[in-house]
């Protein structure tokens, strides 16, 4: 199962928080909202009940104001806000209460703000308290109750989420494009190293070196140690392969001298098997070595028309290019990531092949458009199309002449370069190898 995407990952988990975050943003300023409100109506009540105590009159022996409340919905029938005395078996009502009666709950000589049912399945807010009377209103004690509709709170705080709903949404788009932002750039050097990465895999970069952020540090200097621990085993095993090869010398060069003596002798069919014998010996010693050089890794890149130049050069001076035109159509300009030695490598162990079948002319010819196409032909018999992949096999040939690995050591290093290789039928009739390789700077 893929992975899921580190970015995807962090946005929805962003996305899930701010959506709690901006929930509970919602629920509490409401909240906040109605308890201010409330607060209000709270302040409100005390007022009136202030005006009603500080206005109490025996009128035909009941009590009550003198002057109405300066709040009319007191003298409306259910006009939102009522008020009622309650005095042992006496009860004196606002109009608003109409045939309806406030309930009778607990209260003390301080302020009690509670919760009751109203007329009409209405809820309203109550401030309740006791009170004592003076003498000249019959003394003893009274509880007065004094209460508002609480259905205009309700009515604010349904009113204000409406109005927040719309710069909740805003700041819900605010966030998201931050929250997007901070996850391009904290995932940033996750791109960069990537593409140093790429550059070491190329050959454009040889180590991953400083200036990451604090967070990535630890991880490239444990990548550039870990490269300079791969560069000491590679330069071993280079000394080791060097020793081997100078270790068989003396007995390859052993081998040749019984070869001649027994060519001395009259056993010239024994010492030419045996020369043969060595002579695939050192070819294959020495594509190895060649292969040891090859780190993957290019400094600055190489001239491709100059490499192919010294390469013709040499081969112009072997038998089998005697009478041969060799001909080098490549650009000057044109530079691969390859090394030089790598390049020449590449290009000599096809050329040489390209030499060997020829009838007239080796031409070495390329193109740049996207990358380099570097084609090598010839105008021998050609190769026939069910032999051509056998023959980039490892050691595969069609003749006897030759080790056979060629073609498979041009095969790895261009596969090492991330490129091409194609065997395809020349215009001329003979073979051409097609092979595609990166630019000095492409990464």
């Amino acid at each position: 199962m893929r992975a899921a995407s580190l970015r995807l990952r962090l946005g929805l988990a962003g996305l899930v928080f701010l959506l709690a975050a901006l929930g509970l943003a919602a629920f509490g300023l409401s909240q906040l909202f109605a308890t201010h409100v409330e607060r209000r109506a709270e302040i409100e009540l005390t007022q009136h009940f202030d005006q009603l105590i500080a206005g109490l009159t025996r009128s035909g022996g009941a009590l009550a104001p003198e002057r109405p409340l300066s709040d009319p919905r007191a003298a409306q029938v259910y006009g939102g806000l009522y008020w009622q005395i309650d005095r042992a078996r006496e009860q004196s009502r606002s109009r608003s209460l109409w045939d309806a009666t406030l309930p009778a709950v607990e209260a003390g000589d301080r302020p009690r703000f509670l919760r009751m049912d109203g007329p009409h399945d209405s809820r309203l807010l109550a401030r309740v308290q006791d009170v004592v009377l003076p003498n000249a209103l019959g003394g003893g004690e009274m509880r007065v109750t004094v209460a508002l509709d609480t259905a205009g709170i309700d009515d604010a705080r349904a009113d204000f989420i409406g109005d927040m709903i719309p710069y909740l949404a805003l700041l819900a788009a605010v966030l998201i494009g931050a929250g997007s932002l901070q996850i391009h750039l904290g995932l940033r050097p996750l791109a960069q190293l990537r593409e140093r990465v790429g550059g070491l895999r190329s050959g454009q970069a040889r180590r991953m070196g400083g200036g990451w952020p604090l967070e990535v540090q630890p991880l490239t200097t444990e990548v550039d140690a870990l490269l300079d621990q791969h560069e000491e085993e590679v330069e071993k095993a280079r000394n080791r392969a060097a020793d081997l090869a100078h270790g068989l010398k003396t007995p390859l060069q052993a081998i040749l001298g019984e070869a001649g003596r027994l060519e001395a002798a009259g056993q010239s069919e024994v010492a030419r098997s045996l020369e043969d014998l060595v002579g695939r010996l050192r070819r294959q010693v020495d594509a190895e070595l060649a292969r040891a050089r090859f780190d993957g890794t290019a400094q600055e890149g190489s001239n491709l028309h100059r490499a192919a130049q010294g390469v013709l050069s040499v081969l112009g001076r072997v038998p089998d290019a005697e009478g041969l035109m060799l001909r080098n159509d490549i650009p000057r300009h044109l530079m691969t990531a390859l090394a030089a030695d790598e390049l020449v490598e590449l290009i000599g162990v096809l050329a040489e092949n390209a030499v060997r079948h020829a009838r007239s002319e080796v031409r070495l010819a390329a193109i740049a458009d996207g990358a380099i196409a570097l084609t090598i032909e010839d105008d021998g018999p050609g190769l026939p199309p069910d032999q051509r992949y056998r023959l980039l096999g490892r050691g595969a040939r069609l003749d006897e002449d030759g080790s056979g690995l060629g073609l498979a050591i041009a095969r790895g290093i261009v596969s090492r370069r991330r490129g091409t290789m194609r065997l395809e039928d020349a215009a001329s009739g003979g073979l051409r190898v097609t092979l595609t390789l990166p630019f000095a700077d492409e990464v």
